[in-house]
């Protein structure tokens, strides 16, 4: 083995074990923010994937290219996908009209055109 391949094996080992370790100390109400934001990142390795593409001269390296590319490219819209889906919950939901007082008729059914409420400030 050459010195710079381990120089990069130690390199990627030591980047693994601080990678769980700063992982394992997130709680869990930030979890799923952090790993959306980590997955959109591999925008990144999917540009790299595209660089080792442009640069490989044998059938192994347009392999692990297109491998590499696909899995970044799924990874960077489940990131987006998970974070849609996480502020969605975070969306009010519409409320319901308030009930109209007794003994008088909806707005609606004096003129014949529905009544429009006033704008939500926080919207």
């Amino acid at each position: 083995m050459s010195t710079a391949l381990v120089t990069d094996l130690t390199i990627f080992v030591l980047a693994l074990l601080v990678g769980i370790e700063v992982i394992g100390k997130v709680p869990a109400t930030l979890h799923t923010p952090l790993m959306s934001a980590a997955n959109s990142i591999h925008g990144i390795v999917l540009a790299g994937a595209l660089l080792v593409g442009l640069t490989a001269h044998n059938a192994v390296g347009y392999v692990l290219a297109f491998i590499a590319a696909f899995f970044a490219a799924a990874n960077v819209v489940g990131g987006y996908a998970v974070t849609g889906r996480m502020l969605k919950m975070f969306r009010r939901k519409a409320q319901p009209p308030a009930p109209a007082a007794q003994g008088q008729p909806p707005a609606q059914a004096k003129s014949g055109i529905p009544a429009q409420t006033a704008p939500n400030a926080r919207s």
